[in-house]
């Protein structure tokens, strides 16, 4: 069996292991960016009448999705960028290492097995995932630019798929760190010129587009640059014990995954090869933005995923086989991968706003808004409801509205939500003081409900039931 054959049944597989995921209900952040894209055009927050701090054009593919169909397209769009991912990870092995057969099969099973992984955070889709098909793209244009005599326009489509990674999630500039360290290496000065022109291209034409829909360059910035240094700041003064769990969390996945073991084998027979140090370059990028960020969700693992391609690219230089260690460490990571599939199948991952969701969708009415607090934009998705009020996720709330004057000012005006929406039975949380909304909340509005991890309020004096 060819190598190309090869490959593609592994982006076949890969893109299969992904279709159980497709019919469960959305997690926050799939059903906050579909609900937010959806209404993408002039209003009066950054995105519509919404705030997140993301690039456009994370928010144009989920604008894509709701066009074609909502959650089920968002799903198939996590699909296709799997098996994208796969097919490129095999490209990039191939221009990697021309003269080794079995450097796209590996780079492919690398890809293949740790994009579908649950404990990459794979049974969701988000900025990592959706931004893969751009880094390892990026990263294997940025292999050819830097062999080939025709270097010109494989370096001008690196910069052009690096900044698409970037305008996916603002910290997916692997592609960027993978070309100064290669090109700089190989004194490709023009090359890397090159990758910077369709960089800043790709970027201006996203810019100019996200202000035709009432995205201001300004504050565009302001969002993914400025928001992300003031959050770092709030979750380092107010974050608590559940951050530290979820960093614990977060690298016990690691581990489980067979990843780490993975990668000192890679690294181990990939020294001395040309890519070497630049594989490792990018893999330390990565693990700077997943330790950094704060948050430690677990998706952020996908973020590893173009590093250790490299790094398998990298090793299949050096030799024409993996040899025994490399091979036990690939048989570590797919035995972690079909476990966690199979754990997965058996025991769904079950999603807590689902209870809100099945009152809200018995008892409102076609008509009413909602403030959910804080952090599950799934529920107004999926109950069809806006809100008005424009952060849907908590952290920008830490930021924006640390003392809930504002919701407050909205709970107590004529232009209340009718529904307000509370995880446990304040709207108090760490890096937020209720101490006066919640007594708001109880002068305007009535408790109608509990329901699994959340509290319902409906506004007192707007047509009762």
């Amino acid at each position: 069996m060819s190598p190309r054959v090869q490959v593609g049944l592994l982006a076949a597989v890969a893109g299969l292991a992904a279709v159980p995921y497709a019919g469960r209900p959305l997690s926050p952040d799939e059903g906050g960016l579909l609900l937010l894209a959806g209404q993408w055009s002039p209003g009066s927050s950054l995105y519509g009448d919404y705030f997140v701090d993301r690039p456009p054009g994370l928010i144009a593919l989920a604008a894509l999705a709701d066009a074609a169909g909502g959650g089920w397209a968002f799903r198939a769009l996590g699909i296709v960028a799997v098996v994208a991912a796969v097919l490129l990870s095999g490209l990039l092995g191939r221009l990697a290492a021309p003269d080794r057969p079995a450097a796209p099969v590996l780079t492919a099973a690398t890809a293949a097995l740790l994009t579908v992984t649950p404990l990459f955070g794979g049974t969701v889709v988000n900025g990592e995932l959706l931004g893969l098909p751009f880094l390892i793209g990026g990263s294997a244009a940025v292999v050819a630019a830097s062999r080939s005599e025709r270097w010109l326009p494989w370096a001008v489509l690196a910069g052009v798929l690096g900044a698409g990674g970037a305008l996916v999630k603002q910290s997916l500039l692997d592609v960027f760190v993978l070309a100064i360290v290669l090109l700089v290496a190989r004194r490709r000065w023009g090359a890397l010129g090159a990758v910077a022109a369709g960089a800043l291209v790709t970027v201006a034409v996203a810019v100019a587009g996200a202000a035709l829909l009432g995205t201001a360059p300004g504050e565009l910035w302001d969002a993914v640059v400025v928001f992300r240094h003031d959050a770092a700041a709030v979750i380092a003064a107010s974050a608590t014990g559940s951050t530290t769990t979820r960093l614990g969390g977060m690298l016990l996945a690691l581990v489980a995954t067979g990843a780490p073991l993975l990668a000192i084998a890679l690294a181990r027979r990939a020294r001395g090869s040309w890519l070497w140090w630049p594989a490792l370059a990018v893999l330390a990028w990565e693990l700077f933005v997943v330790l950094g960020g704060g948050s430690y969700w677990l998706h952020y693992l996908m973020g590893l995923v173009p590093g250790l391609v490299l790094l398998t690219a990298a090793a299949a230089q050096r030799a024409a086989h993996p040899g025994r260690l490399v091979t036990a460490a690939y048989g570590v990571v797919a035995t972690s991968t079909v476990a966690a599939l199979v754990w997965v199948a058996v025991q769904p991952i079950a999603r807590p706003e689902e209870p809100a969701v099945a009152w809200l969708d018995a008892h409102a009415r076609p008509g009413d808004t909602a403030v959910v607090a804080f952090g599950g934009p799934n529920i107004l998705q999926a109950t069809g409801m806006s809100s008005p009020y424009p952060d849907l996720w908590s952290l920008p709330v830490r930021v924006h509205d640390p003392d809930l004057d504002d919701l407050s000012a909205l709970l107590a005006g004529d232009g209340r939500p009718t529904w307000v929406v509370v995880a446990g039975t304040s709207l108090g949380s760490w890096g937020i003081d209720a101490s006066v909304a919640d007594g708001v909340l109880a002068d305007h509005y009535d408790l109608r409900a509990s329901t699994g991890d959340w509290t319902i309020y409906r506004a007192i004096h707007q047509g009762g039931e």
